[in-house]
């Protein structure tokens, strides 16, 4: 079986074998196994995605890209998950998961990963751009009419937004909005009442563009950028007039930003999270980002208002708003530097389905599967668009998550509800950074007649599920999707994700009773073939597990091949352990955050962990088990976390089609299993190596190509052959 080949059409095993130490029992150590630290294995995925903005071989506007994804991921990081750790260091606690020593050791590691950041933005990539033409010009560098221009968009654009705040007992340190790019300036001399207030805050509005194009006019046929606070930087001293402006700064302060609502305690979630979204900006400050030139007196000062210790202080070289300099990347949209981003990829229209073609009497015939982005989710919104406009379409029932703005896919509905059918929506309020667009979306759907439900008190609903009930002579038929992703347009083409379109009674039944569990909260129903979480998904997969390493001490041959986002629940990884201890052949492909040591000698010899860091980012679920000639796969919307098995409306689902089973197994794990490029495996000391090398050579499924390109490129270039190949236009 190899990851190049077509589809094969009966069932095979994917022979990745290796050497297996059998255990007849499991150590007593494995029921309470040491875990990796979950925060130290993000701030690890991040050094990961580091290394592309560090290759050279990877297009400059791309390398752009991966820098400023890393500095989106850290505010994240800090806004979720950093304010435990200051609160216990705030308080000096000793033990516990949050302590002290926990606060110092995800300080080193984030400083030691901003301090490689900004060394690659300014000793690597601003001297590639100003080699390639591109310059972000400083003041220092302006000459006298790029000096006017400037001049001139200051006085127009910007200085009518600042208003600048000296403080004194009754001008008291302004409320600084969560992210934003603000200026501190020390200030000489006395102001209008004749008064010494030395410091100053000036506050600029985010809605102004962080970067600026100098006008062919001004920029000598250069192609000049402009940060917008080097414009306000070099017009500081005339925002106050008859004062001497002294030492300054930008600064930027992260907040902690995860919403907290009791959901038990309030009589309406939606007005609840909107209101709690307006105090988002300013909940507790967790870290404090200035200029490296910033005097220790201003830093000082800020630490003091912010309340945060020395170790939440990043003096960096360079903006403090680093993320948002992928604003570059749309400002120098010219043909001559098109070279300088990845070769554009067209996904396929789906291989399996036929433009123009009934989805109806297509999915008669049998399951189809779509694998995104290599494959276009517009076969997905193909399939709602005739589901809107049959008029035998009685029903259309969906969950979402995240669809993003201005989607068609919400247009859809709109229109579906105007032609008459039952639109039922479960809306997920809750889904982090998205609850404003959440609750726009379900108002919107209310206002027009569609039934708007929130899910489950106490719960996220995670799960991807739409569902269509057809009138087909005297019955009613169902016909469902199932992703691994979101309902996302624009997600679909940067995330790999698997869509599942089917006609099964069996599954439409589950997904249906899925639905009126979540609108109902009535009992749920035993289910033909779906796992739900917070139900019996958790306890199943560790059934599995566990029976997969009864049959391995028996003697079978047994393999777990399971790929994710995260893994992070314990009660998974110790049956992971126990099975790995009996002889079970684990590999797990864990895309970011994963707390199981693998490869330890006595404890997870037989299990490998890798992470595939490429292109597009790794988001499907897939869970492959087999227990001699008997093999399983399940797809999923879950991550092997707590919070998915415990705390999340999920699903699992199996795929029995044995020549669609085979197609994820080339495609979703062997092939990942067999890059040599983009692949990192986790060591037994918890550090992950780089491979250059397919570290399974060898085994049924080893390619070249897949060793020296990736599976990403080896999926890209398939799928782009076959689109041609329907087209008629060969290779």
């Amino acid at each position: 079986m190899s990851s190049d080949q077509n589809n094969a059409s009966t069932p095979s095993q994917p022979s990745l074998d290796r050497p297996v130490a059998a255990v007849e029992s499991l150590p007593d150590e494995l029921a309470s196994p040491a875990l990796l630290d979950r925060d130290h294995s993000i701030l690890a995925f991040n050094r990961r995605v580091l290394n592309w903005a560090e290759r050279p071989e990877v297009p400059l506007l791309e390398r752009l890209r991966y820098l400023c994804i890393v500095s989106s991921n850290l505010d994240e990081f800090f806004e979720v998950r950093s304010a435990p750790h200051l609160q216990a260091w705030m308080a000096g606690d000793t033990r516990g998961n949050y302590t002290v020593e926990s606060f110092e050791g995800l300080s080193r590691a984030a400083h030691e990963l901003v301090e490689r950041q900004y060394a690659l933005y300014d000793a690597a990539l601003l001297p590639a751009f100003a080699e390639q033409g591109i310059q972000l010009i400083s003041h220092g560098k302006r000459n006298a009419i790029q000096r006017k221009w400037v001049q001139d968009y200051f006085e127009r654009e910007v200085r009518p937004l600042l208003i600048p705040v000296g403080l004194d007992p009754a001008h008291p340190f302004p409320q600084v909005a969560n992210k934003s790019l603000n200026f501190i300036v020390r200030l000489s001399g006395k102001d209008a009442f004749g008064r010494e207030n030395p410091i100053a805050i000036l506050k600029v509005p985010r809605v102004l563009p962080r970067l600026i194009r100098m006008p062919a006019k001004v920029s000598g046929g250069k192609t000049l950028v402009v940060a917008l606070s080097s414009i306000v930087r070099a017009h500081l001293h005339t925002m106050f007039p008859g004062r001497e402006v002294g030492e300054f700064s930008q600064f930027r302060v992260t907040r902690h930003s995860d919403l907290a609502v009791d959901e038990e305690d309030v009589k309406n979630l939606r007005t609840a999270l909107r209101q709690g979204l307006q105090h988002r900006n300013y909940g507790q400050a967790v870290r404090l980002e200035v200029s490296s030139t910033c005097a220790p007196s201003l830093a000082s000062f800020l630490l003091a208002q912010f309340n945060l210790p020395e170790g939440a202080l990043y003096r960096v070289q360079g903006p403090v708003n680093l993320a948002r300099f992928a604003q570059l990347i749309d400002l120098v949209d010219d043909p001559q530097f098109r070279p300088l981003r990845f070769a554009p990829y067209q996904a396929s229209y789906p291989l399996r389905l036929s433009p123009g073609q009934s989805f109806f009497e297509r999915l008669q015939r049998g399951d189809v599967l779509i694998h995104q982005p290599f494959e276009s989710f517009d076969g997905v919104l193909a399939f709602l668009r005739e589901a809107v406009s049959d008029p035998q379409v009685l029903a259309i029932k969906q969950t979402i998550y995240r669809t993003g703005a201005d989607s068609e896919l919400m247009d859809l509905l709109r229109e579906a509800v105007r032609r008459g059918k039952e639109v039922t929506v479960v809306v997920e309020l809750k889904a982090r950074f998205d609850e404003e667009a959440n609750i726009n979306v379900a108002e919107v759907l209310e206002s027009i007649g569609a039934q708007v439900v929130y899910g489950v008190v106490g719960l996220k609903t995670h799960a991807k599920m739409l569902l269509v009930t057809r009138r087909e002579g005297k019955k009613l038929v169902r016909y469902g999707h199932l992703s691994t992703g979101n309902y996302n347009p624009r997600t679909a083409r940067l995330y790999t994700d698997i869509s599942h379109l089917t006609a099964d009674a069996l599954l439409t039944a589950d997904m249906e009773a899925v639905f009126v569990h979540l609108a109902s909260q009535s009992r749920l129903p035993r289910l033909h073939r779906m796992w739900l979480a917070p139900f019996d998904l958790h306890r199943n997969l560790v059934a599995r597990i566990d029976a997969l390493g009864a049959a391995a001490a028996a003697g079978q041959e047994t393999r777990i091949v399971a790929k994710m986002n995260a893994l992070t629940d314990q009660g998974l990884i110790v049956a992971l352990l126990r099975a790995g201890a009996r002889g079970v052949k684990i590999d797990l492909i864990v895309r970011g955050a994963c707390t199981l040591a693998a490869q330890v000698p006595g404890h997870s010899e037989n299990i490998r962990v890798r992470s595939i860091i490429g292109r597009f980012l790794e988001h499907s679920r897939v869970f492959y088990f087999r227990q001699g000639e008997d093999e399983s796969l399940y797809l999923s919307s879950a991550d092997w976390m707590n919070r998915n098995m415990m705390r999340r409306v999920e699903l699992a689902w199996p795929v029995t089609d044995p020549v669609l089973r085979q197609r994820l197994i080339d495609e979703c794990l062997v092939a990942y299993l067999h890059d040599g490029r983009d692949a990192w495996e986790l060591q037994a000391d918890g550090q992950y190596l780089r491979l250059h090398q397919d570290s399974h050579a060898g085994e049924d499924g080893a390619s070249r190509r897949i060793e020296v390109h990736g599976a990403q490129q080896a999926l890209m270039d398939r799928y782009a052959f076959r689109g041609r190949s329907r087209l008629g236009l060969g290779g």
